[in-house]
């Protein structure tokens, strides 16, 4: 509501605005002022040194948005990769920002020296082939060297080798959460179809495959320190992106194909929480809650629990109303840890005869109140019988 009204209030201050500039053209309607519409020498100097203003404007805003808002970004990876890609965005946006700073520059000062004059008249010439030269090869070899960095960075990004020992894990996508899939022992993921999701099997695995047998499904992502880990990934619904931005891993999980990111982790989660800048940032937003905390006590509500750093999948693709809420913590093991934290789970073949048998219990559960039932009516029928043969027996022997 509050929105609504200074939105009302912008408006009617707009057209109050546009009304006062009316009434002032009709107070001027006889004088002697310059009604042409053709820009002047002053006019020209005063746009001039305007486009300089707005220049120093744009200098003064990059530099302020850097020191402001420059710890905002990603600071260390946590992945073998990521340096290579944090050098590829570093190399990427030093050359952008260098050549905007001299075009702007060159584009201002340009305009500003050739402003019009009335006694000058402007150069014009139909074509220069040293100029079209130089502004068509310049940009063509940059572009073609970071091009050529990006392709060799991208084949030893997605590069995994056949016979090179990796962990093997499925990512499912679905509106709107994350289920993740290990190849158990063999480690290899048996073969799975969405026209086979039913009841506890949420994945559509195909349990007639022998490599599906050790298959472990699981809600926490828990992956080791120091080993590739190569997933694969799938969408039962509509276009995800599965979204790691601490190990620099992205990649889309398109309904109908399976595509597939490796990496290898190098910090565990522990490790990661103790790295200076880390604690740093987790303190100022610590800070920051506790500041809302005292806000939303005061007014009856309840406080926010502290902040603790977590690795996180997260979805980078608008697949609906609850995307933002479509998010996996991620736990990096030591490979020890991994490897306790991983025995400790049941397959998905032992899951389903579990609900299976589960469903047996409360079948036999459901019919138990019957027969109890029956058993008592009969017993009763034999009480009465019992009793009047008794009775009979009596008037006999009278």
């Amino acid at each position: 509501m509050t929105s609504l009204l200074v939105i009302i209030v912008v408006v009617l201050l707009a057209v109050a605005l546009w009304q006062l500039t009316k009434i002032f053209d009709l107070t001027q309607v006889g004088s002697s002022s310059d009604d042409s519409q053709v820009a002047s020498d002053n006019d020209n100097n005063v746009q001039g040194y305007i486009m300089f203003g707005f220049l120093a404007f744009i200098y003064i805003f990059t530099i302020y948005g850097l020191l402001k808002w420059g710890n905002l970004a990603l600071h260390t990876p946590a992945s073998e990769h990521g340096l290579l890609v944090d050098n590829l965005m570093n190399i990427t946006w030093v050359l952008i920002f260098t050549v905007q700073v001299i075009t702007q520059g060159l584009l201002y000062w340009f305009s500003f020296k050739n402003r019009g004059h009335k006694d000058r008249k402007a150069l014009f010439f139909a074509d220069s082939n040293k100029l079209e030269a130089i502004w068509s090869i310049i940009p063509s070899v940059v572009l073609a060297c970071l091009i050529l960095y990006g392709l060799y960075a991208w084949n030893n990004i997605m590069f995994v080798d056949k016979d090179e020992d990796v962990v093997e894990i499925e990512l499912y996508a679905q509106q709107f959460k994350w289920t993740a899939r290990y190849a158990g022992q063999d480690n290899v993921l048996g073969k799975a179809n969405v026209r086979l999701i039913e009841g506890v099997n949420t994945l559509g695995v195909d349990m007639s495959d022998p490599n599906a047998q050790d298959d472990i499904v699981v809600t926490e992502l828990h992956i080791p320190k120091g080993k590739k880990v190569h997933f694969k990934m799938r969408s039962q619904d509509v276009l995800h992106s599965a979204y790691m931005p601490h190990f620099r891993a992205q990649m889309n999980c398109v309904p109908g194909m399976v595509t597939e990111f490796a990496f290898v982790p190098t910090y565990t989660t522990a490790e990661y929480r103790e790295l200076p800048f880390m604690v740093e940032k987790v303190a100022n937003i610590n800070k920051l809650r506790a500041e809302k905390s005292t806000q939303l006590v005061a007014k009856g509500g309840t406080a926010l629990d502290p902040y603790t750093f977590d690795y996180l999948l997260l979805c980078n693709k608008i697949c609906g109303a609850s995307h933002y809420n479509m998010q996996m913590k991620v736990v990096v093991d030591t490979p020890e840890d991994y490897k306790k934290w991983l025995s400790e789970k049941t397959t998905l073949a032992q899951d389903i005869k579990a609900a299976a048998e589960a469903e047996k219990a409360k079948a036999a559960e459901a019919t138990a109140p019957t027969t109890d039932t029956t058993a008592k009516v009969i017993d009763t029928v034999k009480a009465v019988i019992d009793t009047v043969k008794a009775t009979v027996a009596k008037v006999a022997i009278k």
